[in-house]
């Protein structure tokens, strides 16, 4: 129900929006009415809006989101060329910024109002609050203008050789990943360090800790064994929410960067109009959500026992 409430939504808000694809085209290239009155035929945008949206509904049940407006292309095509490289970005950034972020927060936790600790939260929560594009414009002026440590855009070198060996694309392609990844794992981070903090802190306080302390325990046993499980269930439904990321990605991340993912295709299709490549990614993102809350709550249940007895 929540998955088909979002879909409807996001149908109804973009067609009430000012504009439509076909006169974007019309704008790059003049087209007579009678050749613009035969695409919205082809597309079903002359009929009603609900006759649309029923259409458009039966046509996804069956697994088919239609052709491209603006490429004339099929919409799961395009969807399916550029997913592994969202998955890679939002993959790779989702690793990084939970082991930092976890790790920071646990030593937080651990050294709670001591001078590195307030300097490691204003440092969170300055990340947190950075917009991501402006960070992605100032690492790549400073490592890939200035310094020329990596490459600025795209995911691979136009001028790498057909031939070249997996060796060489697979570090090519690394290097290429490192200021988008950097971008999204510093955005992240910020926000699972405080999470961990906050909840580890309240771990630490737990009576089942302060007999593991009593009993002898060494104080990585006492940390990592008992305070850190009991501390983890909030960081699960962080990862829940943060699961979109593995095929929206960060569209301004890859914008920046020219990152050929899912997100600057939604990001490029948004400027044009494209409805049925916007109605795409958003099936994509929303089921991602909704499947991100449903696996948070079952991962929740199963590390706390608590939950699972209610």
């Amino acid at each position: 129900v929540t998955y088909l409430l979002a879909t409807t939504l996001i149908f109804f808000l973009m067609r009430v929006t000012p504009g439509d694809p076909l006169s974007r085209l019309s704008e790059d290239r003049p087209m007579p009415p009678e050749a613009i009155a035969e695409l919205r035929a082809r597309y079903g945008i002359d009929r009603p809006l609900l006759e649309q949206y029923r259409l458009f509904l039966g046509a996804a049940l069956t697994g088919d989101l239609g052709s491209s407006i603006a490429q004339g292309r099929p919409v799961t095509m395009m969807i399916a060329e550029r997913l592994p490289a969202t998955l890679l970005l939002g993959g790779s950034a989702l690793v990084l910024a939970f082991t930092v972020g976890i790790w920071l927060g646990v030593w937080q936790a651990r050294r709670r109002g001591t001078a590195t600790d307030r300097a490691l939260t204003l440092l969170g929560i300055a990340t947190y609050a950075t917009p991501v594009f402006w960070l992605g414009l100032v690492l790549v002026w400073v490592f890939g203008i200035e310094w020329h440590f990596f490459p600025t855009g795209y995911m691979h070198d136009i001028l790498l050789p057909a031939d070249a060996g997996w060796g060489e694309r697979a570090g090519d392609l690394l290097v290429h990943l490192v200021l988008p990844a950097a971008t999204l794992t510093i955005a992240l981070m910020g926000a699972a360090m405080r999470y961990q903090r906050a909840t580890m802190i309240d771990a630490l306080e737990l009576a089942c800790v302060r007999t593991a302390r009593v009993k002898g325990l060494p104080e990585r046993s006492v940390i990592w064994r008992h305070a850190w499980r009991n501390a983890l269930g909030p960081m699960v439904a962080l990862a829940g929410l943060w699961l979109p990321l593995l095929v929206g990605g960060a569209v301004f991340v890859e914008a920046v960067f020219s990152w050929p993912g899912l997100g600057r295709l939604a990001f490029e299709a948004i400027g044009s109009r494209d409805y049925p490549v916007i109605m795409g990614a958003a099936l994509l993102v929303s089921a991602m959500v909704v499947l991100g809350n449903l696996l948070a709550d079952l991962g929740q249940r199963w590390l706390d026992p608590r939950l699972r007895a209610a």
